[in-house]
């Protein structure tokens, strides 16, 4: 399971207790699911928790400036099937794409969505019959 981290563990004007709440709080939900491996925590952007990660039972990955969806070695040595979790269909879906998972796409609320987000959203949602659509 590849979490992105805005919005749906912490969210994009949230400051470190909040993320290292929202870390421990799905560490602790995704570890209770059976047959789960690995939980990663995935974000573009820079922000950290303030202390390593304690998963219980399944390997827990944090990658900061993760380079979604360009860079996919980090995610190489994952368990297959696998799926990534996230808001934007241009990073999150067409990180899921190259590597071969399932997306489950989440849609906040559009007013709370800053200015950079709704962008990427937007562009998103043009490149979805590029990222989506099956082959005849």
């Amino acid at each position: 399971m590849v979490f992105d981290i805005e919005p749906l563990v912490a969210s994009w004007d949230s400051g470190q207790r909040e993320l290292d709440q929202g870390v421990e709080s799905v560490l602790a939900r995704a570890g209770s699911v059976p047959g789960v491996r690995v939980v990663c925590f995935a974000t573009n952007s820079s922000r950290r928790p303030s202390a390593p990660l304690a998963g219980t039972g399944v390997r827990a990955v944090y990658l900061a400036s993760a380079g979604k969806p360009l860079r996919t070695a980090f995610y190489r040595g994952f368990p297959r099937p696998g799926v990534v979790i996230g808001d934007q269909l241009g990073t999150d879906g067409a990180l899921a794409r190259r590597l071969g998972y399932a997306f489950l796409q989440y849609c906040p609320d559009p007013g709370g969505i800053p200015a950079g987000p709704r962008l990427m959203d937007w562009f998103g949602r043009l490149a979805r019959p590029l990222l989506f659509t099956r082959p005849r």
